[in-house]
């Protein structure tokens, strides 16, 4: 049955690209009566619009020239037909049935069952209006941005963005790459009226990494009845992937050591430069995500004397590098590393069975060839090995911009995971999680608030964490991944007029 649901975060959910998804379309359509799928996604679009604005005085329904236009024609229909005040545009012209033969069949017909039922057509949009849907694109955006009636859909889009007024998204916000959310280059995400979305027939990646989540708002889906589920291209973390509660659900005989142990390598302090906080952010979300126990190993010249211990967190035991058990310990190497994590990464490459590796440890393996094929061999050993580059850390990997990094992540993190036989979390919003093997994971928590200094060692030291727990490298990540986000959810919620600060962070 067909029903209208908001995106919650309560499970994970597939995700599926445009291909799959016109697949399922296709297939779909193939065994209903015509014109059905378009009647239900209008249908849908007029029931959530009525929903999000039952007091509205004037719609504005922008259509372009497919199917997305389409599904605006029908819900201008049904909304026109419940006494709505509605003016329907669209990118052809603005009476009588000229041009209609430009548009695909279904569309054909929706575009004539809106003229029949007296919905006004317009050659521009109302002066006024307290709620716009933009039906012009929808799965269409990757689409020639030179094609007819492309001057028209900037113009329109212009105004919506800068009317202030509600905008439900049918489908996919226009000119959002559905696969990537990457947002064309001729396009603006920016919007300074609230954002809907409502996604037919299946969950987009790109509306949930990238541009996508600014770009969407909020997202609803409704599935148009069609029940197959073929396997996903991505999926998307929900509560089920949180970090486990270890030590509410251990048993009473449980001791430290069945926690596990976290050594955090990195820190390098010299006469010139201190970057010893670094290790400690890791170092404690590490012990307050569960670890049994947790050794820091400062680097450089100054850095096995500067510090050993932290007043904040004395539970924190401090080794040089080469007092370190790296074959029983996970490692997470490279916060705050500088050039000195240059000198210890062979044996920790060779050594560690579970391995972290994040920032400085990432620049110096991308810089350096040896590093790589040391790397690479781990994979073959059986060791696991998760990295942790934000967008420009990925880019010096795989040997590109980072641009280029965020006009694809899902496509980049698989490269970079299939090549180094490791687990990648690429950071950033709509964290990408891949590994060799398995479907990728993207993350749909997390804020503008993550965007300061250490919050990223953190996420280290909580991948450690799960690891030392027992949890498999690509468990461990989607796990700390999902949690870390949402401890800058809650902090948004509890705290909405204080900026959280990493060390903040690990205690949240």
């Amino acid at each position: 049955m067909q029903r209208i649901t908001r995106f919650t975060r309560a499970t994970s959910l597939p995700l599926y690209s445009v291909a799959t998804t016109r697949a399922m379309e296709q297939q779909a359509a193939a065994a209903l009566p015509a014109h059905t799928l378009m009647q239900r996604a209008g249908l849908a679009t007029a029931k959530l619009a009525l929903a999000l604005a039952p007091h509205a005085q004037r719609i504005w329904i922008a259509c372009g020239p497919g199917n997305n236009g389409g599904d605006g024609f029908e819900a201008a229909l049904h909304l026109h037909r419940w006494g709505k005040n509605v003016v329907l545009t669209w990118t052809g012209p603005s009476t009588g049935l000229a041009g209609k033969a430009a548009l695909p069949p279904d569309a054909q017909l929706s575009h004539g069952r809106a003229l029949a039922a007296g919905v006004p057509v317009a050659e521009q949009p109302p002066a006024d209006f307290d709620f716009c849907i933009d039906a012009l694109l929808g799965i269409g955006a990757t689409a020639d941005p030179q094609r007819p009636g492309s001057a028209k859909i900037h113009a329109w889009l212009a105004l919506i963005q800068a009317s202030g007024q509600p905008c439900l998204c049918v489908d996919v916000p226009t000119w959002l790459d559905a696969d990537t959310g990457h947002i064309l280059p001729s396009s603006n995400a920016s919007s300074s009226g609230r954002r809907f979305t409502l996604s037919l027939l299946t969950l987009k990646p790109g509306l949930f990494t990238a541009q996508g989540r600014d770009c969407a708002g909020e997202v609803w889906f409704d599935d148009l009845g069609v029940t197959t589920s073929p396997p996903p291209d991505a999926r998307l973390l929900g509560e089920d992937r949180a970090l486990p509660r270890s030590r509410v659900l251990a048993t009473h005989a449980s001791h430290k050591g069945s926690f596990g142990d976290v050594a955090v390598i990195g820190g390098e302090s010299t006469a010139r430069s201190h970057m010893a906080g670094a290790a400690l952010l890791a170092a404690r979300a590490a012990l307050f995500n569960g670890a049994g126990r947790v050794f820091v190993a400062l680097l450089g010249e100054e850095g096995q004397t500067a510090l050993t211990v932290d007043p904040v967190q004395p539970e924190l035991m401090f080794r040089s590098p080469d007092a370190l058990d790296l074959k029983t310990q996970v490692v997470v190497c490279g916060c705050g590393g500088g050039e000195a994590v240059r000198a210890v990464l062979p044996k920790v490459l060779s050594s560690a069975p579970r391995l972290v590796l994040d920032a400085d440890a990432l620049n110096a393996i991308a810089s350096d060839s040896a590093l790589q094929t040391l790397l690479k061999a781990r994979h073959g050993r059986g060791y696991k090995t998760v990295l942790t580059p934000h967008p420009l850390e990925a880019a010096r990997l795989a040997g590109i911009t980072a641009a280029d990094v965020q006009a694809n992540r899902l496509k980049v993190a698989a490269q970079l995971a299939e090549s180094f036989g490791v687990v990648v979390v690429l950071k950033g919003s709509g964290s990408v999680i891949a590994s060799p093997g398995q479907t990728s994971c993207i993350n749909p928590t997390g804020n503008a608030l993550l965007a300061t200094a250490g919050t990223g060692d953190v996420l280290a030291g909580m991948v450690g964490a799960a690891m030392a727990g027992g949890q498999q490298a690509f468990e461990a990540a989607c796990s700390a991944v999902f949690t870390h986000g949402r401890m800058a959810d809650d902090w948004l919620v509890n705290r909405p007029h204080e900026n959280l600060t990493a060390s903040a962070l690990c205690r949240v």
